[in-house]
């Protein structure tokens, strides 16, 4: 076991993966000589060259593009986005080509590319480089998207995201880059299933990646009122495991959902739907979500904070549910 940062697993990840298989690079805006703007990425030039730490100009669709070309050319290429705010310039890269090759061509063409990109607020970074558009991505067919929370799921996922056939994204948020955790040098992590984070009995709550931490911090604060949360970390967005919520709605009968998204047709909206279908009659208690306020994330920190869900909104919403 080492203890590493979050932002230490993802590029250990990478490490381990550019080790492993020649055809794997590195390309993005400043992943070079700059390390990243999130310095995931720092040292990795030195180590592997600029034929594989390739640094991009400012052009998402290009590189995104550049990527999805390398990937059918038997590459196995890992494409950094620096937000996903700026991922929409690409999107037309990854939604017209990348999901639908497969596809288009009958199952002739595979396109086995990885795109990373950073998410999420709390940084005051204002409206162009907080939001999370993860919710958006997973609506398309074609295309995996993960989005791991733990310092252990950021050093593992990668691997199996590469060995994947069809594009993977995984949304790294921002806030988590910093923390630390001991993982084990060669960690295996299931990009198929969601996973419980904390057992209970009295009330779900459903979340991934940043909100995560959060939600189990309400967690602890409904414990010491007495309430036992079961904390359900989704992990893989597309496609859902909607066995596993489905087991942990049955299980409380009572459930909140956590998004960091906006409310309005979120991902939160999706679980909702899937709940009411498909066990309604479990259910003891309407099902209530905490998500973004529906604004721009703003750069004030009174206000972003305001905007984004909190332990305390979380809290609120589970009391409300459980009629406390």
């Amino acid at each position: 076991m080492t203890q590493v940062s979050y932002r230490e697993a993802v590029r250990g990840a990478i490490r381990m993966a550019m080790q492993a298989d020649e055809r794997v690079f590195l390309m993005g805006e400043d992943v070079g000589h700059y390390g990243g703007c999130y310095a995931v990425s720092q040292g990795l030039l030195d180590e592997f060259g600029p034929e594989r730490i390739r640094d991009t100009p400012l052009s998402e669709s290009a590189f995104t593009g550049a990527g999805i070309g390398a990937a059918l050319g038997g590459m196995r290429p890992i494409v950094e986005v620096m937000t996903c705010n700026f991922s929409l310039l690409s999107i037309d890269q990854i939604m017209n080509n990348a999901a639908t090759i497969r596809h288009m061509s009958g199952g002739q063409f595979t396109v086995p590319v990885v795109i990373r990109m950073a998410t999420g607020g709390g940084r005051q970074l204002a409206a162009q480089h907080s939001h999370s558009l993860e919710g958006w991505y997973a609506h398309i067919p074609g295309i995996r998207v993960l989005a791991p929370a733990t310092v252990e799921d950021a050093a593992g996922m990668l691997a199996p995201a590469l060995d994947d056939p069809d594009p993977v994204l995984i949304f790294e948020n921002a806030l988590l880059y910093n923390d630390t955790a001991d993982v084990d040098d060669a960690v295996a992590v299931d990009i198929d299933h969601a996973v419980i984070r904390r057992e209970g009995s009295d009330i779900s709550l459903i979340t991934y990646g940043g909100s995560l931490g959060k939600t189990l911090a309400a967690a602890e604060e409904l414990a010491a009122q007495d309430i036992s949360a079961e904390v359900l970390d989704l992990r893989i967005l597309r496609p859902l495991d909607e066995a596993a919520i489905l087991a942990t709605v049955s299980k409380t009968q009572r459930c909140v959902i956590v998004d960091e998204g906006w409310r309005s047709g979120s991902l939160a909206a999706e679980i909702m739907a899937r709940i009411i279908e498909h066990a309604f009659w479990t259910l003891d208690a309407p099902l209530a979500r905490v998500c973004s306020e529906e604004v721009p994330v703003p750069y004030a920190r009174h206000l972003e904070e305001a905007a984004l869900p909190s332990t305390e909104k979380i809290v609120a919403a589970a009391l409300a549910v459980l009629g406390r």
